[in-house]
């Protein structure tokens, strides 16, 4: 079936901000994708307060392919990018995809497949290999699950809650059900953004899901190449990618804590995380400050150490502005009140 109805079976949803020039590839991936024809499908690219012509580009493609949808989001962060996608969708399946995820031809066909073949699956993560136009730094391996790089092999795996690993955002397939019912509307971590490296919305979003009883799986028939330029491989960006996946972990570590108490666990994080950094130091010596793949490793363990710290001053801050508020409409009509007497 080549046209939307009001309803259908899959939905890909394609959070993007100012990917104007990448979107007309991941699109042109979708155009062709293979065994569809008894699956009805639809693509929303949601644009994420972007700056430049993506709504042109869209509308553009929009003419020739009316399956594509467009939406706009203006708050900042790839969870409420995906949060709009989740309320428009028409179908209780999600796949998402980045801007510079490109899907293989079967992409959206297994996804369906898989879970209709495991009926108890919330998620499904896809296997995804880079597409680089640069060398790659030595021991690049060592970090490549942080750039949503994925192969656990060519058999489905089950993630098993007590092993502390999820797949990716990038490249996922959800029940919509699943994360309307479990994903709270105003998130802890909202996602990286023009302004701020802080990330863990992925694993955050997930872990709502998968401690409501739901599956998380990796399906290696899932396929996508993610494409990732030199800038991203420079040392400047994968310390503050680490930086940012450092300092989400207090909150995710945190959900996932259901048998202990939240204040043990915390301090017994924190004695794991130095026991880390001090076993860093003393294998890679001099290399923890020389080489760049081994200096990202150091900056994760410090800033998952100084996480809970982070988090108590964002709320802590918020607290305060609460108050301030709070102050302010409860004195303002005495204000005014005294202003007219006067």
């Amino acid at each position: 079936m080549n046209t939307v109805s009001l309803f259908c079976d899959f939905t890909v949803a394609i959070p993007t901000y100012n990917g104007a020039k990448r979107l007309g590839e991941v699109l042109e991936h979708l155009k062709w994708q293979l065994g569809t024809e008894n699956i009805t499908w639809e693509v929303i690219v949601v644009d994420n307060n972007s700056t430049d012509d993506t709504k042109a580009v869209v509308q553009k493609i929009q003419q020739g392919w009316p399956r594509l949808r467009y939406a706009f989001e203006a708050k900042q962060g790839a969870t409420y990018a995906r949060q709009k996608a989740i309320r428009l969708a028409r179908s209780p399946l999600v796949g998402f995809l980045d801007d510079d995820n490109l899907p293989s031809a079967i992409w959206i066909n297994q996804a369906v497949k898989f879970f209709r073949a495991h009926p108890q699956a919330g998620i499904a993560g896809s296997h995804i290999r880079g597409q680089f136009d640069c060398e790659l730094p030595a021991n690049f391996e060592r970090i490549a699950p942080f750039l949503a790089l994925i192969d656990r092999g060519s058999k489905p795996l089950f993630y098993a809650p007590d092993k502390k690993v999820l797949p990716p955002g990038a490249g996922m397939a959800v029940r919509r059900g699943a994360w309307l019912e479990n994903v709270p509307n105003n998130p802890v971590l909202g996602g990286r953004t023009k302004d701020s490296m802080l990330t863990g919305e992925d694993m955050e979003t997930t872990l709502h899901i998968q401690r409501a009883g739901w599956e998380v799986w990796y399906n290696p028939a899932m396929r996508v190449e993610h494409k990732i330029p030199a800038q991203r491989l420079t040392r400047h960006y994968l310390c503050d990618l680490m930086r940012g996946i450092g300092l989400s972990r207090h909150r995710t570590r945190m959900l996932s804590v259901s048998r202990h108490p939240k204040y043990l666990m915390t301090i017994a994080y924190a004695v794991n995380d130095t026991r880390k950094m001090l076993q860093h130091v003393a294998k890679h010596r001099a290399a923890v400050w020389q080489d760049p793949v081994t200096a990202c490793e150091m900056t994760l363990y410090f800033y998952s150490l100084v996480s809970p710290v982070f988090f108590l001053q964002m709320y802590l801050k918020q607290a305060w502005t609460n108050s301030q508020v709070l102050d302010a409409l409860t004195h303002k009509p005495e204000v005014a009140i005294q202003d007219q007497y006067i």
